[in-house]
């Protein structure tokens, strides 16, 4: 399950299952769901959680075209009962309908989509991680998932689709990987279950090839092209064609070992530590992970501006949220203190820790570099003490997010790149005692109780002048 937000008490947790019949568990505890209309609309919720879904889509999604004119409050009183069997904050209600509030790994579609997206992306560098990620993803299929609710029949295909095409990722991997007696029996079964996927034929084909099955592999295609030209009148396409040609004249490319992977990529981290003590800001980290959330499809650019006083605890916040979040970003952390520092300079520094060696002089060659490198990565980037010209390092990837620290407001960053931005206070009364109490420590009882009091009324809620305070406060006593 997904991490609590910081510094806020877990609250349930849910997960989910669509992968097969529609279950919900709560801390552990499956939930009846029975009512029809109510699960079609938990289901489209569900599909698109942390979205807000319009209430005629979920009309579309429990009668498929045919709603009665009493449709909209029966849609209300249908989400009015799932709220009260799922709990307060779940589904909330955002114009033009609801939204189903649940971190992505509460719904196991969502982890399977993840999971698929990070084998793409490992394969290049990593085959077998790859097949094991596809593998763990395709066994949280336990059926055909929303086989009664028809105005979702469009996004079963969809799911379905997308499971036929992770499967096929990891047979072809792992034929490339030389375990084509192995996925034999799985390809044939498959090649029954969809018999119109020309690309699992040809894999079926390859795979009893290198298996020393040739003329197994012949009879595939023949029996392949019969069937197309049956059902559709076609011959089969240029790229099965292309292979049936290949083992007809036995290419030597057919057995040829995959080339070996590429080294992988480095992955930099270069996160200051934490500065602690650190006490209250839940409302700040909060706001930090609505922003900052990984999603395929972002909303808008991942780019935070921790905006505010000097001393106000920006880089303490922003290191934070940093390592609390450290495990968003498997591509890596970056982190640069611009006071004094030319963006070009810290451009060198970035590219170098990415594990570029060779780095253009010209500016302009630099940055696309950079964005390049950056661009299919989940990577976190802290650029500490900006000013107007941080833009110039923001990374090119949208798996990417920023966090800046300023005391100026960037105000261009935010009209220019749609930065998010938030403006930090001075720490509330309590926070700021809590705070003075963990710093000044010992010394706070041979001091007594006024001197931390009158500590925190001069800091005015600013962390550092109350660090500062605290130290020359325990110095005294150290000396007395």
């Amino acid at each position: 399950m997904g991490a609590p937000m910081i510094g806020q008490a877990p609250g349930p947790a849910f997960e989910f299952h669509v992968l097969g019949p529609l279950k919900v568990l709560k801390d552990g505890v499956e939930l009846p769901m029975s009512a029809n209309r109510e699960l079609a609309i938990l289901a489209c919720l569900l599909l698109n959680a942390n979205r807000v879904m319009s209430v005629e889509r979920l009309v579309e999604a429990v009668w498929a075209g045919s709603a009665p004119s009493s449709a909209w409050r029966q849609i209300a009183i249908c989400v009015s009962r799932l709220r009260r069997r799922l709990g307060a904050g779940v589904i909330e209600t955002s114009s033009p309908g609801y939204l189903l509030r649940v971190p992505a790994d509460g719904i196991d579609w969502l982890r399977f989509t993840a999971m698929v997206t990070q084998a793409r992306e490992q394969a290049a560098r990593d085959q077998e991680g790859a097949v094991a990620l596809l593998r763990e993803a395709l066994a949280l299929w336990r059926g055909t998932p929303f086989e009664d609710l028809r105005g979702l029949r469009y996004d079963v295909a969809r799911m379905a689709e997308c499971r036929l095409e992770a499967l096929e990722t990891c047979l072809e991997l792992e034929i490339g990987l030389g375990r084509h007696h192995q996925v034999i029996p799985e390809l044939l079964a498959l090649v029954a279950e969809s018999p119109f996927r020309e690309r699992v034929r040809a894999q079926l084909m390859l795979a009893q090839y290198r298996a020393g099955r040739r003329a197994e592999a012949l009879r595939t295609y023949q029996e392949t092209r019969r069937f197309l030209l049956e059902q559709i009148g076609l011959e089969p396409g240029p790229a099965l064609r292309r292979l049936h040609e290949q083992i007809l004249r036995d290419e030597s490319v057919l057995m040829r070992a995959p080339a070996p992977a590429p080294p992988a990529p480095v992955v930099p981290c270069q996160l200051p530590p934490q500065v602690l003590p650190f006490v209250g800001r839940a409302a700040e980290l909060a706001g930090l992970d609505a922003a900052l959330r990984p999603d395929p499809e972002p909303a808008m650019p991942g780019t935070m501006v921790l905006s505010g006083a000097p001393g106000v605890g920006k880089t303490t916040l922003a290191l934070r949220w940093a390592h609390a979040r450290i495990d968003w970003f498997p591509d890596g952390q970056l982190f640069a203190d611009l006071d004094g520092i030319e963006p070009h300079v810290v451009l060198d520094r970035f590219l170098r820790a990415l594990g570029e060696q060779d780095i253009p002089a010209d500016h302009a060659e630099k940055l696309a570099l950079y964005r390049s490198r950056t661009a299919r990565r989940r990577l976190l980037v802290v650029l500490d003490n900006a000013g107007d010209e941080v833009a110039s390092l923001l990374p090119g990837g949208a798996g990417c997010r920023v966090v800046v620290t300023s005391a100026a407001p960037l105000d261009e960053l935010v009209a220019r790149q749609g930065a998010h931005r938030m403006f930090l206070a001075p720490l509330e009364e309590d926070a700021a005692r809590e705070l003075a109490d963990m710093l000044v420590g010992a010394a706070g009882t041979a001091l007594g109780p006024q001197a931390v009091t009158d500590l925190v009324a001069t800091s005015c809620g600013n962390p550092l002048s109350l660090r500062l305070g605290a130290a020359r406060l325990r110095s005294r006593v150290a000396h007395a």
